[in-house]
């Protein structure tokens, strides 16, 4: 072979190899997050238990929980939208169980021109799922303590300020709920899954390197006639 085909063509070769195998990792990532994903599902789904007395924010986020007591009509309002009621808050009030436990429940959406006046507190059986939401970051405004209006579910800090523990009930079905709030269970649309995506970029520009590798040799083969 003549030497000036070597370099190029050892260099289309280890290239592409390259970017076949950062393909091949991102179908690995995607079997491992359908699983993960799979699993979620199960557990949100699962028949629901008494809330435990300590539960583990890793271990039991998504926890399908039930539990008695009443719903305070204090909120926080954590902005949101919807694609069906546009712009609203997701209400997050004091939920006081029957043997006087603390916490807190994500009642679901009212739209902006009920929030004005939220709704009372009353009593029921709070059917959810136990969530530490992952919103914030460093671009996460502060909240608004004045009008009670979050930019996130900060777990913590609206515990602090509820006066509860740091636990979240997401409300799936709570009997007694005002009707204009409309419960927003926990589901897995929120955690993205692009590996397929990512899987195919990656082989097409193996692709798209080998192709421009056998134009690279095509010239050098045509300089030589």
């Amino acid at each position: 072979m003549n030497r000036r085909y070597i370099f190029p063509l050892l260099l289309g070769l280890v290239g592409a190899g390259i970017l076949v195998s950062l393909g091949v990792w991102q179908l690995h990532r995607l079997t491992w997050k359908e699983n993960l994903l799979a699993a979620i599902t199960a557990k949100i789904s699962a028949p629901p238990i008494s809330l435990p007395a300590h539960p583990d924010p890793d271990h039991d986020r998504y926890l399908a929980v039930t539990a008695q007591g009443h719903v305070g009509g204090e909120v926080l309002k954590v902005l949101t939208s919807t694609a069906e009621r546009g712009a609203g808050y997701r209400l997050i009030s004091p939920f006081t169980l029957t043997d006087g436990r603390r916490v807190m429940v994500d009642r679901g959406f009212i739209p902006q021109p009920q929030a004005a006046k939220p709704p009372p507190g009353y009593d029921t059986t709070l059917v959810g799922n136990l969530d530490w939401p992952r919103e914030t970051d460093m671009f996460t405004p502060a909240p608004d303590l004045k009008d009670d209006i979050w930019f996130a579910r900060d777990v913590p800090k609206m515990a602090q300020a509820l006066k509860t523990e740091p636990i979240l009930i997401v409300a799936k079905r709570a009997p007694g709920e005002a009707a204009t709030v409309t419960p927003m269970p926990v589901d897995t649309s929120g955690i993205r899954n692009q590996h397929l995506n990512y899987a195919i970029t990656w082989f097409s520009l193996a692709i798209c390197w080998l192709g421009m590798t056998g134009l690279l040799l095509w010239r050098i083969r045509r300089k030589e006639v």
